[in-house]
């Protein structure tokens, strides 16, 4: 099995900066991308940005310019760096993965998540 966990969310004023963390841990052969979602209430869950294993990001167009992402392959860690944030931005934020493991001589990928972090920005 595989956990990610999330932190850095919480409170801040409208341009401030926020510094989100997932950390991947378990049966771990390889992380293919990994990316940052958000949910605010009454909205579906959408993409803010991903990551390859190779560091091409994508971002969502309301967020370019903005945020951040980036990763340390070798901490099975992804970051999502927000600045100038705006109470819009004010949602819970979900790590995601495309883990490989390893099992019964066989690679096969899934997709994690992790629990979310609430991020909220005050005007």
């Amino acid at each position: 099995q595989v956990q990610l966990v999330e932190s850095g969310g919480g409170l801040v004023q409208a341009g401030g900066s926020l510094r989100l963390s997932c950390a991947a841990s378990g049966t771990i052969f390889r992380i293919n991308a990994m990316g940052w979602y958000r949910q605010a209430p009454g909205k579906q869950r959408e993409l803010v940005a991903d990551i390859t294993s190779g560091l091409s990001t994508n971002y969502a167009d309301s967020v370019k310019g903005r945020f951040t992402i980036s990763r340390d392959n070798a901490k099975n860690t992804v970051y999502l760096q927000m600045d100038s944030l705006k109470p819009e931005d004010t949602a819970v934020y979900y790590c995601n993965a495309d883990v490989i493991q390893y099992s019964r001589g066989y690679l096969h990928t899934d997709g994690y998540w992790g629990q979310g972090t609430q991020v909220t920005v005050s005007s």
